[in-house]
């Protein structure tokens, strides 16, 4: 939002079985999703502090996970967002999102960050974001961002092909598959 001045502080935990695919099958698991591939660069190297993120870094980092998943950025139907809140780290965080997942496609890409709902659960917030994700693929559908009313005039939504939800958003595949966030 064009008012986000800072991050708001919270507390919270999860706790999720991951397992193997192939043991998970055998084993005859409930299987709410499977993660293709993961990454972390948080190296501080490049960043100016550790509440200004690196575009650059963060764009690499993106490259790298749908290098090893095995899919196309076009792929992908949701984003959940770091998205704290910050007037300098939202507008680096969408940059990066928007070149390498929303830019060339032909419907904007619906993005979003449970923070707005939760706050930041500080170590738990990756968590956070997880199961909110696990959540918008099981209901195929994205909840609304709270005390979003303007969208931040430092981002260029339209021209990084990004959709802020708003409102309950309907997930649909255009093609077959699962839905992929």
């Amino acid at each position: 939002d064009e008012a986000g001045n800072g991050y708001v502080r919270s507390e919270g935990g999860s706790v999720l079985l991951l397992k193997p695919l192939k043991q998970a099958l055998a084993d005859g698991d409930q299987i709410h999703a499977v993660i293709l591939a993961s990454g972390a660069n948080a190296d501080g190297a490049r960043k100016t502090g550790i509440t200004i993120p690196s575009s650059e870094g963060q764009a690499e980092l993106m490259r790298q996970v749908l290098a090893r998943s095995g899919l196309s950025a076009h792929d992908v139907d949701y984003i959940e967002a770091h998205g704290t809140g910050t007037s300098v780290g939202d507008p680096i965080e969408a940059s990066a999102i928007g070149k390498i997942y929303g830019q060339g496609r032909a419907h904007a890409l619906p993005i979003g960050s449970v923070k707005a709902n939760l706050g930041h659960l500080e170590p738990a917030s990756g968590m956070a974001g997880l199961v909110k994700t696990l959540l918008v693929l099981k209901n195929k559908a994205v909840p609304p961002a709270l005390h979003l009313h303007t969208p931040n005039p430092k981002i260029d939504f339209q021209g990084l092909n990004l959709e802020l939800v708003t409102d309950y958003k309907a997930l649909t595949k255009s093609g077959d598959g699962p839905l992929v966030a």
